[in-house]
């Protein structure tokens, strides 16, 4: 039971930490992190441990992401996105909705599309294609169709880590092409003699905030909560402590590493019967988020680049370091990828009960 909650501080998990499975993911992250450093590729610190350790996984190695280093991690991330966080965003927020709807539409439109993609071609059972065509929030989805007959778990989850995979190595090259690059810039300017003190209240404010979050079942309550505790704080000047950007390298590679690590217990042979199919998946999908983009780009004075990660059918804490390395307004991406993840979790049920009905 302790393993399902946000933050798991228990001996189990801290134990974890010290492990020689995740001392394992350690030394194959870091070398692989600054050989995609010294390729000048893009996202360096989070692709080249991700890729390794999937490789790795793949391959029968016994590699563990303990779930405690994880959360830890996602806080800090959190608090990083918390540090773009002003009055000025309220001000934005009524044109938030537009873009929201936008969200339901397309999550909608790509759930039907998909779904059916996948039964006609890749002869997924009904139920099976609607969790794997869902764009976004495989955890939850997993916990969903745990309790549903006919779905088939492994196939959802290959569907996504192949699709999550596809993403996340794929964008950064091309928003690294086609972005201007001298515009990308992090957050490097931070605060000489800043109070240590405001920094525990943030983290001691945002773990309060989870734990509640947790309870309530909000989703991504790690990112959820840590951005609303900091982002209130923040606001009211209360306490405010902007992180160091060198931070954010351990971050990717923690981040990065946890992506490799969800291959464990899968084979090559899986993953190729089911690659092709979930290529083309993703390219509907991401094709669908394209036209979703463009629409919110006739409403909304946004980045196109913002706006098309903000429809972009992969995970939420990845998707948000993208657009914390890009500087893409990490904070309207956080708030649209979390509104998806409970328009998904909302949408999905009910679109399998309107099945049952008709069956």
């Amino acid at each position: 039971m302790h393993n399902n909650q946000a933050i798991p501080f228990n001996k189990e998990n801290f134990k974890q930490i010290f492990s020689k499975n995740f001392t394992l993911v350690v030394l194959i992250s870091i070398p692989s992190a600054l050989i995609a450093e010294y390729f000048n590729i893009p996202l360096a610190w989070f692709l080249g441990p991700m890729l390794a350790t999937s490789i790795a996984s793949l391959k029968g190695l016994n590699l563990k992401m303990p779930k405690l280093m994880l959360s830890s991690i996602l806080i800090l991330l959190g608090l990083y996105i918390g540090n773009y966080i002003d009055k000025n965003l309220f001000t934005q927020m009524s044109q938030w909705a537009w873009t929201s709807i936008i969200m339901l539409i397309y999550i909608i439109l790509s759930v039907i599309i998909v779904s059916k993609y996948l039964q006609i071609f890749s002869k997924y059972e009904r139920k099976t294609s609607i969790f794997s065509a869902a764009p976004g929030a495989l955890g939850p989805l997993m916990i969903l169709a745990e309790n549903e007959k006919k779905a088939d778990l492994s196939q959802v989850a290959t569907s996504h880590l192949i699709r999550l995979i596809i993403i996340i190595t794929v964008f950064p090259f091309v928003v690294n092409s086609f972005y201007e690059t001298d515009n990308i810039k992090v957050i490097e300017e931070t605060a000489v003699n800043q109070n240590s003190l405001n920094l525990i209240l943030l983290i001691l404010s945002s773990i309060l905030l989870i734990k509640i979050f947790d309870k309530l079942r909000v989703p991504a309550a790690l990112l959820s909560g840590t951005l609303f505790a900091s982002g209130f704080l923040q606001i009211t000047d209360i306490a405010s402590y902007k992180l160091s950007p060198e931070i954010i390298n351990f971050c990717l590679l923690i981040l990065g590493a946890s992506v490799g690590c969800r291959f464990a217990n899968k084979t090559f042979k899986e993953i190729a019967n089911n690659a092709f199919h979930s290529f083309v998946a993703t390219f509907l999908l991401v094709a669908l988020g394209l036209v979703a983009a463009y629409v919110a780009s006739m409403i909304i004075d946004k980045n196109f680049f913002t706006l098309l990660l903000s429809y972009c059918p992969g995970g939420i804490y990845e998707v948000a370091v993208i657009a914390i390395f890009f500087n893409l307004d990490p904070e309207f991406v956080s708030f649209h990828h979390i509104i998806r993840l409970l328009m998904i979790l909302f949408i999905v049920p009910l679109i399998l009960r309107l099945i049952e009905k008709k069956t």
